[in-house]
């Protein structure tokens, strides 16, 4: 049985690693169904082999694309409403930036539609890239992730700066041949923090741009 790749990632031309913006703490496996935790869009990779480019076609879309998680897997967004209009859709679009990620991942995106409507530049390299290991690793997430201490520094009218925090303790890899699930014990690294910027489109979408994240970053610490 021949598994296909989705439109978006095997339409995207491969570029050097060294155009990645992306970093990442922790291990030095690149196995998605051993790393310990790193799941729910890290977008993580300490050595990716490759980063692919990203479609101009597709961030054009019309309408916001309907994003759907596995029953499995449970994405919670704390400090979801700020008071502020601009700030709160913001915070909404990053929320679906990192469900758009596990979208992929687990198949109920198997096109990368979403991947493609609210990430752009450097942060869509690293989400396709991402969502290309656990391919080639023929694994999935399940589990459930909590986000947290997301808040957003306006730039400008059309960009923002936001970082947030990953709770990823309850959150693995899952084999998806064998349905097993990569259970791992919950250290320092299964805390992760981000740094993204967010560019609002044509369209009014807030897209990233850019993303950073380090893993076991002590601001994120319980």
């Amino acid at each position: 049985m021949i598994r296909r790749r989705p439109t978006l990632i095997a339409g995207l031309t491969l570029t050097a690693v060294a155009a990645l913006t992306l970093s990442a703490c922790g291990s030095d496996d690149d196995n998605p169904g051993k790393r310990e935790g790193e799941i729910a869009g890290s977008d993580a990779g300490d050595k990716p082999s490759a980063s692919p480019s990203p479609s101009s076609s597709s961030t054009a879309a019309v309408g916001r694309p309907k994003v759907e998680l596995p029953p499995d897997l449970k994405l919670t967004f704390e400090d979801a409403e700020t008071g502020d209009p601009v700030k709160d859709a913001v915070l909404a679009d990053n929320a679906e930036r990192m469900r758009a990620v596990d979208a992929a991942i687990s198949g109920t995106d198997p096109e990368g539609k979403a991947l493609g409507f609210y990430n752009t530049g450097k942060a869509l390299e690293a989400a396709v890239s991402w969502v290309g290991q656990f391919e080639k690793a023929n694994a999935t997430v399940t589990g459930q992730v909590r986000f947290f201490d997301r808040d957003v520094t306006l730039k400008g009218t059309t960009s923002a700066v936001m970082t947030f925090c990953a709770d990823e303790s309850k959150g693995f890899s899952k084999d998806k041949e064998t349905g097993e699930v990569a259970r791992t014990p919950v250290t320092k690294n299964s805390y992760v923090q981000y740094n993204t910027r967010l560019d609002k489109n044509a369209d009014g979408v807030w897209q990233t741009s850019q993303i950073l994240s380090t893993r076991g970053a002590a601001e994120c610490q319980p």
